[in-house]
């Protein structure tokens, strides 16, 4: 099982930006977290890389089911998506895969949760186009 979903697009950069956003929130998640890993790698160690962004994604109703059925779930949280330049004409997609990540907890309250939010990502990355 890969621990994530992708999908390589033909667009520009801030366009996949908007787009990911906006499929996101169709999918009731709201960005928590937006990391932009070459400003804060130029910042931080004067290294030039290509644009990438990590956008910590949250659904609130299935993150609170999580955390009441295992409170140590708030180290796996949010959900993770990133969207980086591979060349100068494509950008990638990829959103983790909350079913590969959650194995590593032993707890069966977790899986209905998994299951929904893995579809919910998937239909986010499965529609970018």
């Amino acid at each position: 099982m890969n621990y994530y979903f992708n999908k390589t697009l033909n667009e520009d950069f801030d366009k996949v930006m908007e787009k990911v956003t906006e499929e996101l929130k169709k999918e009731g998640f709201g960005i928590l977290t937006e990391i932009n890993v070459n400003e804060t790698l130029k910042k931080k160690l004067d290294v030039d890389f290509r644009r990438y962004q990590i956008l910590g994604a949250c659904n609130p109703p299935f993150a609170h089911k999580a955390l009441e059925a295992e409170d140590k779930i708030g180290t796996m949280l949010p959900c993770n998506v990133i969207v980086q330049q591979k060349n100068e004409t494509t950008v990638e997609v990829a959103a983790i895969n909350p079913l590969a990540s959650m194995q590593a907890v032993e707890n069966e309250k977790l899986n209905d949760v998994a299951n929904e939010i893995t579809e919910r990502l998937k239909n986010v990355v499965n529609r970018l186009k």
